[in-house]
């Protein structure tokens, strides 16, 4: 399988950012997946999220203030587990990448 995790984001003022993350994969592919598992970072109240919309490409949407690497556990309709990483990028409206 050749799954990545996308994302989007959007600075929303006051050093925040809305921000989403998806699986990106061939439709046979994605209609493989029964869901996928995020592992965000300890600060988020509940840093686990479980994502079943095939519908969205199983699309978390959040907000938050840093960078960190999102961890993810694809779960496949055959049982199998396909971990992926995804370094989370936060840009300001200039271009410039956050700090944190």
């Amino acid at each position: 399988m050749a799954l990545s995790i996308e994302q989007s984001q959007e600075y929303v003022g006051n050093n925040r950012w809305r921000w989403s993350v998806w699986l990106n994969g061939s439709q046979e592919e994605l209609d493989e997946v029964e869901h996928v598992v995020y592992v965000l970072h300890s600060t988020f109240n509940n840093p686990v999220r479980i994502v079943h919309d095939r519908t969205t490409n199983f699309r978390l949407d959040t907000y938050g203030w840093g960078t960190f690497t999102i961890h993810a556990k694809v779960m496949c309709r055959d049982e199998r587990e396909i971990p992926l990483d995804h370094d989370l990028v936060l840009l300001y409206p200039d271009g410039t990448p956050t700090a944190a």
